[in-house]
């Protein structure tokens, strides 16, 4: 995942500093977003995770107030539930008693209708988004049974590191392409020299993804693209479909419910649906992996750091749709946050109990922060975990890209000693290529070559097509601490 950031320890400001503080403050005041931060970088540096239930009271309540006083409530004993039995309804309801009559006693101002009490109930996930100002609301929630998780839904992390550069994965404009990096083949299509390491092209007259629905979550695709779009059957690549949608709500109001579409605006999405499904023809421009599969494209972020409350709903709206598609086998994340987001833990667990195989980022930033370890929901043990690693001999991650024991696999991406020559991709704009790197093209391909493998054996569940990625890797029957099973075959993998 294109994911550039610069995030410096602050180990000076420890967390019972500021919880003394906040003492000598008699909690009247919230803490500041940098303290905040301060306290979870801590949390990080010392234990390489973070979660909310790591921070007491007066630290997720300050941080509640800092974005736009969300307070995200999971609740019951799951994560999910298409039907809400009495328990869960009765629960629900003392939640909702609960903040209601500590809110009205607190709050002189408080409304129980509109815009300022309850903004959101999921229908299958479980959980629901408050509006709280008071610190006893937070209080009294922790002391309810059945509550899985309180987070701040619209803190925003990175909103606070402003001392810092970082970027988001996005851009618009094409590199010059080295011609090094691609060859030609029939009907006069580049085939990236990324799919030559991982035996591609040969597995090609196997399979080539036919049939096979790949859901894809990111910031959308280009309608400037009509090989993403128009021209999607093009040459060899015929009698499949691609569909967009938009599920991100581009707004400052947590309420608002107007979603920004499906176009990409950033360019991330561009390229991985590329990387995945680009038609093969004779255009001269770079075919994807699973050149005859379906795509599912959900424009369901601004960016690939999943920082933001709408970007978070977004994504589990996302997760969840795609869970309940047949047609999806395969749906592909290059995005994530540094720490785990429980209403995206909960869509990616709905999925996952669909039979859904959903392929991660295992992390890209820059080569100084690779210490904050694999990022969610690569995390997860439901994800299938992938980073990008260089041609170089023996294993190197790429000169952005993580790694660690959550990984699951690796592909080569990037030129030893060079680290602009990556992946390469169609552009945002009609004829253009691009370079694309990171862990974000790592993931694409993977889930391509699922695809593939899908394509080959359309009868098989996500078990045999993970036994069968594992066992046509480079590293298998043995798992590296930082680099998983290896690089897969993907000619092995389709025989």
């Amino acid at each position: 995942m294109a994911f550039l950031l610069i995030i410096l320890m602050a180990g000076c400001a420890k967390e019972d500093q500021l919880v003394e503080q906040a003492d000598d403050q008699l909690f009247q005041e919230p803490l500041s977003g940098e303290q905040i931060n301060q306290i979870i970088d801590g949390i990080l540096d010392e234990t390489g995770t973070f979660n909310w239930l790591d921070v007491d009271d007066f630290v997720l309540w300050s941080a509640a107030l800092n974005g736009d006083s969300i307070i995200t409530i999971g609740y019951g004993e799951g994560s999910f539930s298409e039907f809400k039995n009495v328990d869960l309804l009765n629960q629900k309801q003392v939640i909702y008693d609960l903040i209601l009559s500590i809110e009205k006693e607190k709050n002189p101002k408080f409304k129980s209708t509109g815009n300022d009490f309850l903004l959101y109930e999921d229908p299958i996930l479980n959980y629901m988004d408050f509006k709280i100002t008071s610190l006893e609301t937070v209080k009294e929630l922790k002391n309810l049974q059945g509550i899985r998780y309180l987070e701040p839904g619209g803190y925003r992390y990175f909103a606070y590191e402003t001392k810092f550069k970082s970027s988001s994965g996005c851009t618009t404009s094409a590199d010059n392409v080295n011609a090094a990096d691609y060859r030609v083949i029939s009907p006069n299509c580049l085939v990236p020299w990324v799919f030559d390491k991982h035996n591609i092209p040969s597995a090609w007259a196997y399979s080539t993804g036919a049939g096979v629905g790949v859901g894809l979550i990111d910031t959308g695709v280009s309608s400037n693209q009509p090989l993403l779009g128009s021209s999607f059957n093009d040459g060899y690549s015929s009698g499949r479909t691609i569909s967009k949608y938009g599920v991100y709500v581009d707004s400052f109001w947590p309420w608002s419910t107007k979603t920004d579409g499906y176009h990409d605006k950033c360019g991330h999405g561009t390229s991985m649906a590329s990387t995945i499904a680009s038609p093969r023809n004779d255009d001269m421009l770079p075919v994807g992996v699973a050149y005859n599969c379906n795509l599912v494209s959900y424009r369901a972020t601004h960016d690939v750091v999943l920082d933001g409350y709408h970007e978070q709903k977004g994504v589990a709206k996302a997760l969840t749709d795609l869970g309940n598609r047949s047609d999806i086998k395969v749906i592909s994340m290059s995005i994530g946050h540094i720490f785990s987001v429980g209403r995206i833990e909960d869509a990616v667990k709905y999925a996952y109990s669909r039979g859904k195989m959903i392929i991660a980022a295992g992390g890209t930033s820059t080569e100084w922060t690779n210490f904050v370890g694999v990022i969610f929901p690569a995390s997860m043990s439901e994800t299938v975990a992938v980073t990008g690693i260089t041609d170089g001999s023996g294993y190197t991650e790429c000169a952005v890209c993580h790694k660690g024991s959550k990984i699951d696999f690796t592909v080569i991406m990037q030129r030893a000693g060079n680290s602009d020559r990556t992946s390469v991709c169609l552009g945002y704009y009609a004829g253009q290529k691009d370079y694309v790197g990171g862990s974000s093209v790592a993931t694409s391909t993977t889930a391509g070559i699922a695809a593939l493998i899908w394509g080959r054996y359309p009868s098989w569940n996500r078990t045999q097509v993970l036994d069968k990625m594992k066992q046509s890797a480079s590293l298998y029957p043995n798992k590296s601490s930082n680099f998983g099973y290896g690089s897969i075959n993907a000619l092995l993998a389709v025989q």
